[in-house]
Formats: structure tokens, sequence, C-alpha cells
């Protein structure tokens, strides 16, 4: 599965309202139920909240990917947050987070969730794409970005 297959621009807030982590994730939580895309709100914000204990899930590089797995979504299900400014969320370079990713599948989507995981990872590896997502004015800018250079990762 694509990102830009998994998103939509419902799914994509720009920008974020909250500048702590929890506050952040709970805003997420709320983009993917106010699509419909969640049947337990709780259920999954605590799935995500006890991922996040563990370990941080600021990945470095301005990015980070809370996530989790949860009885309360029946698919994959992935939102975009991007920030006005920077944010602390206890990245694991130390640096502060302007671009969030939610994802949140079932308790045994185990391989499309890495392979998700993997590929927001990959794409995220690259400076420009994430000066363009930080720059972004419009959830259907993101689309466009995203879906561009997808097809570039495809050769």
């Amino acid at each position: 599965m694509k990102l830009g297959e998994a998103l939509n621009e419902k799914l994509i807030k720009i920008p974020l309202q909250k500048f702590e982590k929890k506050e952040i994730i709970t805003e997420m939580i709320d983009v993917l139920t106010a699509s419909g895309k969640i049947m337990d709100r709780e259920k999954v914000l605590q799935a995500v909240l006890e991922r996040e204990q563990m370990m941080s899930t600021g990945i470095g590089n301005s990015v980070a990917i809370p996530h989790g797995k949860s009885q309360g979504v029946q698919e994959l299900v992935v939102a975009l947050g991007i920030t006005p400014q920077d944010v602390n969320f206890d990245a694991l370079d130390g640096k502060p987070v302007r671009i969030v990713f939610m994802l949140v599948g079932p308790e045994k989507s185990s391989s499309v969730h890495i392979k998700m995981l993997s590929r927001i990872s990959r794409l995220l590896n690259q400076s420009a794409f994430r000066k363009k997502l930080i720059d972004s004015k419009s959830g259907a800018d993101v689309m466009q970005i995203i879906i561009d250079e997808e097809k570039l990762l495809e050769g």
C-alpha cells in the first residue's frame, strides 16, 4: 500500500493546534476519529500512548511517527499533521519535531503496519521532501507532494 493511497486531505491537519507531545497525539487521533476511521477512540489513544511510553517515536530529522496497534480500528489508518513551530517530542536526535505521522493498525496486521512504517521512514529520509511538507499550506499540497515523491521512488 502506498502512503498516497492511505492518506487523503481529511486525514491531514495543517497546522496542528497543540504543542505538547501527548496533546499532539490526541489531536491526531481526533483527526482519525472525525474521519470515521476509528471505532473506539479511547482504545486507540491508549495503544498509541502505551507505545510512546516504551520509546519515543520522534525518529529524528524533525519527524515523529506515533503509532500503535488496537482493536479500536478495523484496518490500517494514517494521518499527518504539521506543526507551525518546533515541538519537543523527545526525539532520538534530541531535536524538535515539525512533521507528525500517526499510524494505527489492528492488532493482527503486523506486516502491513511494518511496511507502512518503513515506507513513511524511507520517504522522510530525504531532506528536500521534509522541507516541502513543512512548507505546505494545505492538505491538497501535501497529497500532491506525497504522490509525486512516491512516483520518484518507484523509478
